[in-house]
C-alpha cells in the first residue's frame, strides 16, 4: 500500500514536471539557458509578491495565450 501511495505520488510530481514544462514552450523560451528561465521566473516571483496590479498583468498576458490554443 505504501508502494503504491509513492508511486502515485511520484507519477503527479512528474506529470506536473512536465506540464510546467509545456508552459515554458508555449511561452517561447523552449531554447533559453537555465539560468535565464530560473532567473526570469525568480524576478516575476518577486515582482508579483504584494503587487496586485502587476499579478493581474500577467494573468491576463497569460489567459490571452491560453485562449489562442482553446486551452
Amino acid at each position: 500500500m505504501a508502494r503504491t501511495m509513492t508511486n502515485d505520488a511520484r507519477k503527479k510530481d512528474t506529470r506536473e514536471k512536465i506540464e510546467l514544462g509545456g508552459l515554458i514552450v508555449k511561452a517561447g523560451l523552449r531554447y533559453e539557458k537555465r539560468a535565464l528561465l530560473l532567473g526570469l521566473l525568480i524576478d516575476a516571483g518577486r515582482r508579483i509578491k504584494g503587487d496586485d496590479k502587476e499579478r493581474t498583468r500577467l494573468t491576463a498576458i497569460g489567459a490571452e495565450a491560453f485562449g489562442h490554443d482553446g486551452e
